[in-house]
C-alpha cells in the first residue's frame, strides 16, 4: 500500500510541474511543441541521473527510487521511461531490440493517436 500511495502522491507533483514548466517555456506560443520537448528532455536527464546514481551508489532505497521515477517521473513524463529503457538496451548491447523499441513505440503511439481519432469522430456525428 505504501508503494501505491507513493507513486501517487510523486505523480500529483509530476503532472503539475509538466503542466508548469510545459506553460512557462510554452508562454503563448503555439509553433512547436517546446513545452512538451523540454519535458522531456528534462525528464529524461532526470531519470538518466537518478537511475544512474541507483545504480552505482547505494544511497537511493527502493521507496525513493519508486517515488521519482515511477511516480514523480511517472507524471512528469513517461518519455523519460522510455528514453531508460531503450538507453539501457543499447548500453546492453541490444541494439535490435533498442531501434525495435524506438519504432514500435512511436508507431503503434501515433497509430494509437490516429484511432482514437478516429474513433472521436464516431461520437461527435
Amino acid at each position: 500500500m505504501l508503494n501505491v500511495v507513493l507513486v501517487g502522491l510523486g505523480g500529483a507533483v509530476g503532472s503539475m510541474l509538466r503542466y508548469g514548466v510545459s506553460a512557462w517555456v510554452m508562454g503563448g506560443s503555439k509553433s512547436f511543441p517546446y513545452g512538451t520537448l523540454a519535458v522531456n528532455a528534462i525528464g529524461c536527464f532526470a531519470i538518466g541521473l537518478i537511475l544512474g546514481l541507483a545504480e552505482t551508489h547505494d544511497f537511493i532505497n527502493s521507496h525513493t527510487r519508486l517515488l521519482l521515477t515511477t511516480g514523480l517521473l511517472g507524471g512528469f513524463t513517461t518519455f523519460s521511461a522510455f528514453g531508460f529503457e531503450t538507453f539501457a538496451l543499447l548500453r546492453d548491447d541490444r541494439l535490435p531490440a533498442a531501434f525495435a523499441n524506438i519504432a514500435v513505440q512511436l508507431i503503434v503511439g501515433l497509430l494509437a493517436v490516429w484511432a482514437g481519432h478516429q474513433l472521436s469522430r464516431a461520437f461527435g456525428g
